[in-house]
């Protein structure tokens, strides 16, 4: 009978606390740093999978010093993070804001840190006294990218609003975290907090000119390295905005240009069955993020971004009815369609170079990257209608997948040229916000027959080419994707024109294929040669690189075949068998007492 009761408590305890089973972490994928998605430390099984090449991560103030100056709390971003990220080679950028209640005057969270103002070395200048300690720390963990606050372009009494300082405190707080990064780690690299472009279109060429009309700021690299942009939703808006970013560099004399990276992106879906979300705009459904993705990545790079990161893999600590963005649902890291489409997308892109080549018509575009492997190409409807295109070959044969990696079959070239059936795009409650499903076009062994490499300014930052409207780092006509507002640049770049609505698409059924075409064969256009100015030089290989961990980190590295989930789930197991051994002896006690 003893023996009896303390298997079955040992056997009730084990199953209770020893149920769950520790993640093994994947094989890296081929991986390209250009590709990021954000905190992927939460899921680091799913991100190594997808070869996620850069992360970001949160570095709260207020969390990381909450009660004053001498609170030093290392646990808000764990060790085991950083570690795996250096094991399989991802950047990670890490995000500084939040000010503790003890560090300003004003809001907390949002307000300016006192003694802003202050020389850096001054003890009483707050804020430079946590990013330097904060650079120092990290810095020998392998962070050495840092985005100084989060969208200060969002006005205060406006839903997302984070600082509550003006732009002249905002310039300052950029100077004195540059300046201190720089003495800490010269090595570092400095960006501009995310802006979201659409809450104050003419900010960041307002910021700027206050940046280039301070004294110091040229001999300052004008306290940066990179603007960050954060752009949603709708892929057509992407070349006009980040070529925007470098054209209001170009005019106000910013030379060398810096780099734009677009370190959020997304369609988040509200329409997911397994994950609903009421919303007032923006409805869209589980394929339609999934065909978000090639289409951002594919305008994102053309128009010159560095480099793209989807927001996000995963999030944490949802309640059932918040928006969930990531690729990966927050209950139970089931995957979305959208997942796949981001693991092919890197597959099918990883290692190109520029330049990039860009058909267009009306009604479908073509992208086409180089790559060590041969080319890739990704086209996709810009209307409901479904329609059937001839594209540039530069290969007899190629595969083509859709846009979660599946093989569809091949297609044989003739007279030079693919033809290829392209699904139309769908909209819900009048709102259409993107392309059709796109195809991956994958060429093995063949090459763009491009001129050769040039020197020449960044993609979207000066003319290169002649769209059908003429404008520069915009898409071509008006889409009849879209009704919603977007911005067409002249060829002189106005920096804060008057968004035009566009209208929706007509009722007027167009054809999917006449032996006579309407439209003349779409015009190849090409990115400039050079690829974007960046802080660090960009990737060419795509093999996995695993650095030689210094001794001391022998053990971290050894913890890094379990995720943080799988640690939670050992210390209950061993919490488990400690209770249930103790809960025996006492029974055995007990009864040998009585």
């Amino acid at each position: 009978m003893k023996k009896t009761s303390l298997l079955f408590i040992l056997l009730l305890l084990l199953t209770q606390f020893g149920s769950i089973e520790p993640r093994p972490v994947a094989a890296q994928a081929v991986s390209d740093l250009r590709f990021g998605a954000v905190e992927s430390f939460w899921a680091p099984v799913e991100a190594a999978e997808l070869g996620v090449g850069w992360e970001r991560i949160l570095f709260y103030w207020n969390e990381i010093q909450p009660a004053g100056p001498n609170d030093w709390n290392t646990l808000h971003v764990l060790e085991e993070w950083l570690v795996e990220a250096r094991a399989h080679n991802r950047t990670i950028l890490g995000l500084l804001k939040n000010t503790p209640q003890w560090a300003t005057d004003g809001p907390p969270a949002s307000g300016v840190p006192r003694g802003l103002y202050l020389p850096v070395d001054d003890p009483s200048n707050l804020w430079a006294n946590y990013v330097r300690r904060t650079v120092a720390y990290y810095a020998p963990r392998g962070v050495h990218n840092w985005i100084i606050w989060n969208e200060p372009d969002i006005a205060p009494n406006v839903y997302g609003h984070e600082f509550s300082g003006t732009s002249a405190d905002y310039l300052q707080l950029l100077k004195v975290a540059y300046i201190v990064i720089k003495q800490t780690d010269p090595t570092a690299t400095v960006h501009l907090g995310g802006m979201t472009y659409w809450h104050d279109p003419g900010f960041l060429r307002r910021f700027l000119t206050m940046v280039v009309a301070d004294p110091e700021a040229a001999a300052n690299n004008y306290y940066f390295d990179v603007i960050s942009l954060h752009i949603y939703f709708r892929p057509e808006t992407i070349p006009n905005i980040v070529g925007n970013a470098y054209a209001v560099q170009q005019q106000l004399g910013i030379s060398p240009l810096k780099s734009v990276w677009i370190n959020e992106t997304n369609a988040r879906p509200s329409m997911d069955p397994e994950w609903p979300v009421t919303v007032q705009q923006f409805h869209l459904d589980l394929e339609q993020q999934a065909w978000y993705i090639p289409q951002a990545f594919a305008k994102g790079f053309y128009a010159g971004a560095g480099r793209i990161s989807l927001y996000k893999l995963v999030d944490i600590n949802m309640a059932p009815g918040d928006e969930s963005w990531g690729l990966i649902r927050p209950y139970d890291f089931s995957r979305r369609p959208a997942f796949y489409a981001y693991k092919a997308t890197v597959k099918h892109l990883a290692g190109f170079t520029y330049p990039i080549q860009r058909e267009m018509s009306p009604n479908h575009y073509v992208y086409s990257f180089n790559r060590p492997q041969g080319v890739t190409r990704i086209a996709w409807a810009r209307t409901t209608t479904p329609v059937t295109v001839d594209v540039l070959a530069s290969a007899a044969v190629a595969t083509v997948y859709n846009v979660l990696g599946e093989p569809i079959g091949q297609v044989t070239a003739q007279n030079g040229r693919y033809q290829i059936n392209l699904q139309g795009t769908r909209c819900h409650r009048g709102e259409c916000l993107m392309g059709g499903p796109p195809v991956f076009i994958v060429e093995g062994g063949a090459s763009l027959n491009l001129p050769p490499a040039t020197p020449g300014p960044p993609p979207g930052a000066a003319p290169v080419s002649t769209p059908v409207d003429g404008s520069v780092g915009a898409e071509p006509g008006v889409p009849a994707v879209s009704d919603s507002p977007v911005v067409t640049p002249t060829a002189a770049i106005d920096l804060t024109p008057t968004p035009t609505v566009l209208p929706t698409e007509t009722a007027t059924p167009r054809p999917t294929r006449t032996p006579t075409a309407t439209l003349p064969p779409p015009t190849p256009e090409i990115t400039p040669s050079l690829p974007p100015v960046t802080a660090e030089p960009e990737p060419t290989a795509v093999a996995l690189v695993v650095p030689t961990l210094p001794p001391e980190n022998a053990a971290a590295t050894e913890r890094l075949a379990t995720t943080p989930t799988s640690w939670l789930s050992l210390g209950l197991w061993l919490l488990g068998l400690a209770i249930s051994l103790a809960l025996g002896l006492f029974i055995i006690v007990r009864r040998r007492a009585g």
